[in-house]
Order: structure tokens, then sequence, then C-alpha cells
């Protein structure tokens, strides 16, 4: 191994003759010549590789050569080790907090911009100055109209755009057409502003603003009907009033049709601009091509109206490109079979106009979706690409197909398609089926190899991943584990799951092993106990149940640890459970290896006190088994008198 030139050995030799003195300033001279070398040669070859390299090629040069630390924490909590979160509340309660924290100070930069001029950075960063929001240009000129399209201020626009008319001046094509694109694409009303805190009702009374869905969910049906194609609106007033809209004024006009809903209406418009002889972009047909399955019923029909579009853009000598294909697969997705049967030839014309596999790849076609893609790096080109991953994951846990879900986790590592995954849910899905299908497949030293190397560092598992974990230790008999596990159990905040905690004393109750293990088993035990007792803040957090009960005294009774087990019995009457007739006779011949009469007759006194049908088989136990004095003999006498007079 060499390192910056040296070798090992040779460094071995510099450090020690530095250290004993000898030769100590030579070293230092040659350790500098050396370091002076290595940069001179690393500038020349920055410089004859890269010679018009991006200001960041060097820092991507270096990134890739770190590996991830899987002991350390997201890069986004190394700035303050107090908050790096220990559990997956925590993660979020974080990220929430330093996202809130962002664009609090993002919302303060762009309300008050004059106090934030001054520019630290070098080289400039634009983003980190604040954003013009406000209209400057305060005359009635096309330049004015110009900026309030940049400002993305559709109603400010439009109506400037009517006064302009109103006033006898024409705008040019290109400003219209721009003004149409910013009309279409936010469906004739302003967007919502980013990073704005709420304000109070009484300061909004006058403001109806509609609210925005919130990330992560699903939009409701409500949402859904708000964001609608409203019939002779501005966009179409305004396309209405141009002597000679061009390709790009009804391009405009038929993406936003499809965009809010009105996919007959943007069918009708392209046959307007057929007749007034003009040619489609591939924008234009990339709509039609989504909006092809809304208009028809019948898949085959569906799939005719898609051909007939890709036939009008061959005669109109219109290229596709990667989102037309995507298109292409989106609505096959809603052909039924026929969708299915067409998607390989689909792909088949991708790959002969040089058009790479749409990573957002079908759930039939993900084996040559991975033949394709195998050892390349993409860059997000479609919105659904963030998809691929965990739909490829989800594909690979359904089938039970653990190579196929390597392959996809080594496609992850390669380049930057890490982007590919989306957002943090996302992120957390794609490793969470990755892990179950692990727990699955995978033997428990493969298993617990990528236990340390993904938890808690990529991602937080939930319980249900946690109670996987522990089927897969059972599965390979290491239970010997468990002790560990409920470490990161406690850790991870799931500690108070009563499912799961409940599976984690059954699998350590069922079966006997060494003494050191059973040692280990039951300081688990006695934890856990203390979790059932009082939580967090001393609120009880799980409520005890006669199995749970009965499995933590089986632990104990297993590692001799006979009073903490008799303490726990006594938590029946507590709670109001009923041991079982098997944990009873299991506790009585623990007593009787360590020959303790007084506890053995209390432990029937309990018995007789739950009025338990084998409260007369332990007597009878009890008299053969046991050395009784007379008081014994007596108490036992009433019992069965009383169990008798029970029945």
């Amino acid at each position: 191994m060499r390192l910056g030139g040296f070798c090992c050995e040779e460094l071995a030799t510099l450090a020690s003759l530095a250290h004993s003195g000898v030769m100590a300033s030579s070293c230092s001279r040659a350790l500098r010549h050396h370091a002076c070398k290595s940069n001179r040669i690393l500038r020349i070859h920055l410089q004859k590789s890269w010679p018009n390299r991006s200001k960041e090629a060097v820092l991507q040069a270096l990134a890739s050569t770190v590996n991830r630390d899987p002991t350390a924490s997201d890069y986004r909590f190394q700035d303050d080790p107090y908050l790096t979160p220990k559990t997956s509340l925590d993660f979020k309660l974080f990220s929430l907090s330093q996202e809130s924290g962002r664009n609090t100070a993002k919302y303060f930069i762009s309300k008050y911009p004059n106090y934030f001029q001054k520019d630290y950075a070098q080289p400039h960063i634009p983003c980190l100055m604040p954003e013009a929001l406000e209209a400057r240009i305060e005359d009635l000129s096309e330049a004015a109209l110009t900026e309030r399209i940049q400002l993305r201020k559709v109603r400010a626009a439009v109506d400037l755009y009517d006064q302009l008319l109103q006033a006898g001046t024409s705008v040019s094509l290109d400003v219209t057409n721009d003004l149409l694109d910013l009309i279409c694409f936010y469906g004739d009303c302003d967007p919502a502003q980013e990073n704005v805190p709420e304000q109070r009702s009484g300061e909004t009374e006058d403001v109806q603003e509609e609210p925005q869905p919130r990330k992560g969910r699903a939009p409701k049906a409500s949402d859904l009907l708000k964001a609608t194609w409203k019939e002779n609106n501005n966009a179409e007033r305004i396309f209405a009033l141009l002597s000679e809209p061009n390709t790009r004024s009804y391009s405009a006009l038929i993406r936003g049709m499809v965009k809010y809903g009105a996919y007959s209406r943007a069918f009708s418009t392209y046959t307007d601009l057929l007749n007034s002889r003009l040619t489609a972009d591939v924008n234009t047909f990339n709509a039609l091509i989504a909006a092809a399955p809304e208009v028809q019923e019948k898949y085959n029909e569906k799939w005719e109206l898609i051909v007939d579009i890709l036939k009008q853009m061959a005669e109109q000598k219109v290229k596709p490109n990667l989102l037309t294909f995507n298109a292409i697969l989106k609505a096959l997705r809603r052909c039924g079979a026929l969708g299915k049967s067409q998607a390989f030839p689909v792909i088949s014309e991708m790959k002969a106009l040089s058009i790479g596999a749409p990573v957002q790849g079908q759930k039939d076609i993900l084996q040559e979706v991975m033949y394709e893609v195998s050892g390349k790096s993409f860059t997000p080109q479609d919105p659904d690409d963030a998809q691929f991953f965990i739909t490829a994951m989800r594909i690979c846990l359904d089938t039970k197909d653990i190579e196929q879900a390597y392959r996809v986790h080594e496609l992850l590592r390669v380049g930057e398609n890490w982007r590919l995954m989306g957002n943090d849910l996302k992120q957390n899905i794609y490793y969470t089926r990755f892990f179950s299908l692990l727990c699955l497949m995978e033997n428990v030293d493969v298993l617990l190899k990528w236990y340390r190397d993904l938890i808690p560092s990529v991602f937080y598992p939930t319980s249900n991943i946690m109670t996987d974990l522990l089927r897969a230790l059972d599965t390979d008999s290491r239970l010997d584990l468990i002790p560990q596990i409920w470490k990161d159990i406690k850790q991870l905040g799931h500690a108070n799951r009563q499912k799961l905690v409940e599976e984690l004393l059954a699998l350590m109750a069922r079966e006997k092993h060494s003494q050191e293990v059973q040692e280990s088993l039951a300081d688990c035990a006695l934890d856990i106990k203390r979790m059932y007792n009082t939580g967090d803040r001393g609120k009880v957090m799980m409520s005890w149940t006669a199995s749970s009960l009965s499995d933590v005294i089986s632990v104990l009774l297993a590692a001799q640890r006979r009073q903490d087990a008799w303490d726990t019995l006594k938590l029946f009457k507590t709670h109001n459970r009923v041991p079982s007739a098997e944990l009873l006779n299991q506790f009585l011949t623990c007593v009787k290896e360590s020959g303790d009469v007084d506890q053995a007759v209390e432990l029937v006194q309990i018995s007789a006190g739950f009025c338990l049908p084998e409260t007369p088989k332990l007597i009878q136990r009890i008299q053969q088994e046991f050395e009784l004095s007379e008081q014994h003999k007596s108490i036992l006498s009433d019992l069965e008198i009383q169990t008798f007079n029970s029945d």
C-alpha cells in the first residue's frame, strides 16, 4: 500500500528516525519536498485533465474518494452533535425544525431584502442573496409586463397586459407567449408563496387563499376539484386576441388544458392548430399522449389513439424525446394487459433512437431495465424518476428475489444515482423494503452486517422491521443476540411498542440456553419489566398481559433468579391478570430445587386466591415432594377444604 508516493514501510522508517532524533531535519525536508512535488503534480494533472472544468470539479473529485461512514449520523446533523437523532421521531422532528428555520430565514431575507445586501460569498452564490419579489418598473410598458412575468405575478401580469391593449400599445408575440406559459402553468391564479408563515385569522379576513395539500399525502378530491380548467379563462381570452398565434401559443394552451383536466378541449385546440397549417412541437405531443387515456374508455382505443399521435409526430417530422416515451409508458399503465404486451416494443424503439431507458420502469420489465441500466449513472430528467428505486425494490420484495435486490442496490451506489432516491420518506421506504427482504432471505451473519451498515446511519427502522429482525434471529437460532437487539430497540424509540416487546419476551422464554446466555436474557427481561412499570416522564407506556408476565417469570426462573421471579409473580394480582397452571407448576419445580417450603405453600395460596382448578394438584405435589411441618399441613388442609367448597 502506498500513501502519497511513499509505501507504508518507508513512512514507518522515516517516522522512527524522526522520533529517535536521527536525521530529523533530513526527514522533515524530504517530506516537505515530497508534499510540494505532489501538489505540483496534482495541479498539472488537473490542468491537463479538466481544461474546461467547472468550479465544483475539484470538490466533486475529492468527494468521490470518500465513502459513507456507517457510524456517523446524517450530514445534516453533524454541525451539532447534541441534536444527533437517535430515533425516527427525533429525525423527523430535527429535520422539520431545521427546514422550518431555513424557511424562516428565507422569509425574512425576501421580506426585507434591503437589510441583506452585503455579499460575503466569493464567488457569488445567487441562491444566498435576496430574491426580488416586488416589481420595480412602474410605468406602462412591455418591460414592466416582462418583469411581472419573471416574478410569476399572474394576476398583475394579466391586468398590465389588458392596460397595455387599452392604451393602444402593442405587445410582441414572444412576450404574449411568455404570459400564456405563465397563466397555463399556474392555472390562471397566483402561485402560493413559498416560505411564508401562516398569518393570524384577524389579518386574513379579506384574503381567501386556496389550501395547499400537505406533503406526504395524496391530494383529496376537494384539492383536485379546485385545480380545473375554467372555460373562457384569461389564457383562452388572451389567445383569442392574437391575430396570428404560432406553434408556441397553441402549445402553451394545450399543455395547460391537459394539466388542469380539459382533455377534450386540448384535442380540439390541436385540431385548430392543424387547421391553421402549423406543426406541433414535441411538448405538445407529449401532453396529448398523456391525455389519450382520459378521452377513450376501451384499452384498444386508448392505444390506437396513442399510435395515431405517434404517426402524426412522424408525419410532422417531430423527433420524440425521453419524456415522450415516459408519457407512453405511463399511458400503458392504463391499458391493462394490452399495455404489458406493448411495453417491450416501446423500450426497443427507445434503443433504436438512442434514447436511454426511462428510470421509472414498469414492474413487468424490471429484468430488462436492470440489464440496460446496470453500472450506469443517471441524472433526474422526469418527476417520476424518484419512483424507480422504491418501485424496483418493491418488486424484489414481492417476488422474494434477493439477487435482483442486490443489483438494484448496487445501481443505487453508482455515480450520483442516489439523487434519484427522492425525499427522506422515499428513502426510508426503499431501505425498509430492502431490509425486510434481507430478513426473509439472508442468513443472520449477512443480515447483521447490513444491519450495522444501514441502521441508524441511513434509515431508522420501524417496529415491524425490528420484529422481522427478531424472527430472522429465531430462524437461525441466534436468540443469544436478543439483549443486544433490545438495546437498539430502546435507542430507536420502540421500547414502548407492546406488540414488539411481547414478541421479544416470547422468544426469550420459549427455550433454555446456556447459563451465560440465560443471565443476559434475565437482565434484559428485568430491563423490559422496568419499561412496563413506568415509561418516560413517569407515564405508563404499556399494560401487562398474562402472557408477558409469564414470559418474564420463565426467563428469570431459567436464570435461577427466583426472588425476581417471585416479585414479578405478585404483579398478576396487582394488574388483575391470571397466571397459567403451566407457569405455577414451573415455579413449583424451581422452588423444589431450593427446598423452600414456605414459598411453596405461599404459591398454593396464590393459586387458591385465583380459584384455579390446578390448586388441588399443586397441593398434592407439595404433600408428596416436600417435608411439611404441622403448620404447613394445616394450611394446606384448609386450602383443600376451601377449594372443595368453591367447587
